[in-house]
């Protein structure tokens, strides 16, 4: 599933400065998913490639649309006995809390004597579930109330699955900040209400709480604290919506989720030639985000939210 190795490659980033010029590089040629038909194979791909994350995936295709299974050339060697072909180029990412790291697709690496089959994750790495998880649930609701997200849930109207507001009310969310030796909770301000609808099942009100989120998260509805996400506020509502509908489809696709995100996008291909003026990078980043609140606890956020919406 999501995330990504740590692993050096062979080839060492070294030079910073040269690092920080291919990535900008990366991102000017990012500008041609403008067009909707590119912007659409991005997503895609985006979703069939999930061992790595929606923004370092989105950079794996900008260099090599074709790619199917990327990684370090250390972990091709110690993993899978397989060496890079001399013609073999680099794929730049970014690296967990580093700059960058370089990775490899299959297709330019070859076996070495007596090397294993490839195993399934490489012979097939689009295959998908299609089914979510409860704790994936029970994960990303929890890990909303570090970010003062109360997510509750109330008998919509048939036409509504749910939505997000600034909290209409005072109040605080018990936050899990130290599970050992003994639970240690911290208590953060009530910012925001996401309500579900209680009539879906556990994946509707899933996508439901990934398109909201989503909305949160590009920064649509402000931002508690500039270092947690940007304060977007004022764009057009087919733009936010846009951006939310891209994040939903991103997060469920990957999980094998069905949404009505896909035809949405889908029937907005077909009649525009060009994206809406979005941010890619905040429903990269959004996407991630959310994927990462499914997977595991976070740690509470360190900085104070600005209290006044």
């Amino acid at each position: 599933m999501a995330g990504y190795s740590a692993e050096r490659s062979g080839i060492e980033a070294g030079d910073l400065a040269a690092s920080a010029r291919a990535l900008e590089e990366l991102f000017e040629l990012a500008k041609k998913y403008r067009h909707s038909r590119d912007y659409w194979e991005l997503l895609q791909f985006v979703v069939r490639f999930r061992f790595y994350s929606p923004f370092n995936a989105m950079l794996i295709h900008i260099q090599m649309p074709g790619a199917v299974f990327a990684a370090p050339a250390s972990r091709w060697l110690d993993k899978w006995e397989r060496q890079l072909k001399p013609t073999a180029r680099p794929l730049v990412i970014l690296r967990p809390r580093g700059p960058v790291m370089f990775v490899f697709d299959v297709s330019d690496t070859e076996p070495l004597p007596g090397a294993p089959p490839l195993p399934e994750p490489v012979e097939k790495p689009f295959g998908v579930s299609g089914r979510l998880s409860g704790r994936v649930f029970e994960l990303t609701v929890e890990n909303a109330k570090r970010d003062g997200v109360e997510v509750s849930e109330g008998v919509e109207g048939a036409q509504s699955a749910g939505r997000i507001q600034v909290a209409q009310r005072r109040g605080t969310l018990k936050v899990l900040a130290k599970v050992r030796p003994e639970p240690v909770y911290r208590e953060v301000p009530l910012l925001y209400e996401l309500v579900l609808n209680a009539r879906g099942s556990m994946e509707e009100k899933y996508v439901t709480l990934v398109h909201e989120l989503g909305h949160l998260y590009c920064g649509h509805l402000g931002t508690p604290h500039e270092d947690w996400w940007p304060d977007r506020r004022g764009l057009d509502p087919g733009v936010e919506e846009f951006e939310a509908e891209s994040v939903a489809y991103l997060v469920c696709g990957r999980l094998g989720l069905e949404t009505r995100s896909e035809r949405y996008l889908a029937e907005y291909v077909g009649r525009w030639a060009e994206v809406p003026p979005i941010s890619l990078e905040r429903v990269l980043v959004a996407a991630g985000l959310i994927e990462r609140m499914g997977e595991s606890r976070l740690e509470p956020r360190k900085e104070l939210p600005r209290v006044g919406l």
